[in-house]
């Protein structure tokens, strides 16, 4: 494959990891009281205020992701979510039967997530939170 169409695999990459947190994170604001019992049944604290907490933090970054704005800031926040997620929310190690191949494989499918943030954070600048930088894409940061 030469360089020219290798090149658009990065920004498929990180508009499908946009979408990935965008879409879950308009239906916890839209629809929340499925998430909100399913977080309740594996009996996370204050669900009923991180919820919506979590929807906005989804948001935001699928935007910085969609947008190519602190994509690296943004990925690595990104992985510090799916390890709490994962610890509080798909704990395969708590249930028996059907649910534990369901938090089982939810787990795994989120490490997979993870690895694909890791090596997009790698790839991508640091970037300086200084106020006149940021909204300023990416590209230009390189």
């Amino acid at each position: 494959m030469n360089a020219q169409k290798s090149i658009l695999l990065v920004p498929i990459g990180r508009i499908l990891l946009g979408l990935y947190f965008l879409l879950p994170g308009l239906a916890k604001l839209a629809a929340p009281n499925v998430q909100l019992e399913l977080m309740q049944h594996h009996g996370i604290a204050y669900a009923a205020i991180l919820l919506p907490v979590a929807g906005v933090a989804q948001m935001v970054g699928a935007f910085a992701l969609l947008s190519n704005r602190h994509v690296r800031l943004t990925c690595l926040s990104f992985v510090l979510y799916i390890l709490i997620i994962n610890f509080l929310m798909h704990d395969f190690w708590h249930f028996t039967g059907a649910e534990t191949a369901h938090e089982l494989q939810n787990f795994i499918k989120n490490l997979g997530i993870l690895a694909g943030l890791l090596v997009l954070a790698g790839i991508s600048p640091k970037r300086s939170l200084k106020w006149a930088e940021l909204f300023r894409s990416d590209a230009k940061a390189a």
